[in-house]
């Protein structure tokens, strides 16, 4: 494959080091095999990636690119391609160096994927234990260590034998060319050990099936969809593995009268219209009781008031969102007569009937204000 190098990893011929590694990184990651598995076009973009920063990361090979091309060396670059997992332990670390089939250190990754799995747990709470923070019980089912062989999958202490196929290693290399790559070996399923007289309990894996009761902690400010993880309580790692972690995954039941948005609290009243008139001192429910929120005179009606640090905390932080009320105003459906002619009496000062008008009767009172 004769194609130039910068093209091949979307940058220029000025391209510092740090341009090259990062173009690089981003490309490799989307088209690496184990994201892109049986697809022809992708595993041979990869190979042509690393192919690229094989060479433009290395000084004299970038010199030697640059002065002769791709052509030197009868067009072939591929004596210079060193194993890819070398590669990605030096842009990123043992951690996706491991991912990838290998890691900087030459470590192996066994024992990181073979790890329990990790579990998800959806739970649903209030908005006021979401407001305040809650312990709650939960029941999930899990797998354990087997408490026969402690987790070892084998019968009567027996030790574990090496496997042949790996040499104990987990994983089998595989070369390609310039590409290199690990995959699990299928004997010993990447333990590095087989199991000839295997448990009874647990059938050789060292782990069963369990209901768990445990404890989780809602925090004060928690919102949906939060997700939040406990660490080793998800299942337990075949042969003595670690553990993988648990995520629960918070869901809010909604409170008749509030409604939340981010750190802040919604909610309506609706007073009368002598109170909106004349301003009043209102206790407007909340969550966990009520707060005194003060009505100012001449208030109409959709006014929306702001209760300050009346919402949720802020997850993580000591400061809360706050509430805002909406004023709703209250018009009776029945008066009595001496509510009526108060009203009778209160139109006519406002000048919406006639000064020398007299209040008699319903019929009176309708036709005065038809």
């Amino acid at each position: 494959m004769k194609h130039d190098y910068y093209e091949i990893l979307g940058i220029n011929k000025a391209a510092s080091a740090d341009e090259i590694k990062s173009a690089y990184r981003k490309l490799a990651l989307k088209y690496h095999p184990d994201k892109n598995p049986g697809n022809k076009e992708s595993e041979e973009k990869f190979k042509a990636i690393n192919e690229a920063y094989e060479v433009l990361s290395d000084v004299k090979k970038r010199q030697q690119y640059d002065t002769f091309g791709q052509g030197n060396n009868n067009g072939n670059y591929t004596q210079y391609t060193s194993d890819f997992s070398s590669n990605m332990g030096d842009i990123f670390g043992d951690i996706l160096g491991d991912f990838f089939g290998g890691s900087s250190n030459g470590r192996s990754r066994t024992s990181q994927k073979k790890r329990g799995e990790d579990l998800r747990y959806d739970v649903e709470v209030s908005y006021l234990d979401a407001m305040k923070g809650k312990e709650i019980p939960i029941d999930i089912f899990k797998k354990e260590v087997c408490s026969i062989c402690n987790g070892n999958g084998t019968r009567d202490g027996a030790s574990l034998k090496q496997c042949v196929k790996c040499d104990g290693k987990g994983q089998i290399r595989y070369t390609q060319g310039f590409f290199s790559f690990s995959q699990e070996c299928q004997q010993c399923k990447g333990n590095g050990t087989v199991i000839n007289n295997p448990c009874s309990e647990c059938k050789g894996k060292g782990t069963v099936n369990k209901r768990k009761s445990i404890k989780i902690k809602i925090p004060a400010g928690v919102d949906e969809g939060v997700s939040l993880k406990i660490s080793g309580s998800g299942n337990a790692g075949a042969n003595g593995s670690p553990s993988g972690d648990l995520y629960i995954v918070v869901h809010l039941k909604q409170t008749e009268g509030f409604k939340k948005n981010g750190d802040d609290l919604h909610t309506e009243v609706t007073v009368s219209f002598s109170q909106a008139a004349m301003g009043i001192d209102y206790n407007v429910p909340v969550l966990d009781g009520y707060v005194k929120v003060k009505i100012p005179p001449s208030t109409q009606p959709g006014t929306v008031l702001r209760v300050r640090e009346q919402g949720f905390p802020k997850l993580g932080r000591k400061n809360k969102g706050d509430l805002y009320v909406k004023i709703n105003l209250f018009v009776p459906k029945h008066l009595n007569d001496t509510q009526k002619q108060a009203l009778f009496e209160y139109a006519k000062s406002m000048g919406e009937i006639p000064k020398d008008a007299r209040y008699q009767s319903d019929n009176f009172f309708r036709k005065i204000f038809r």
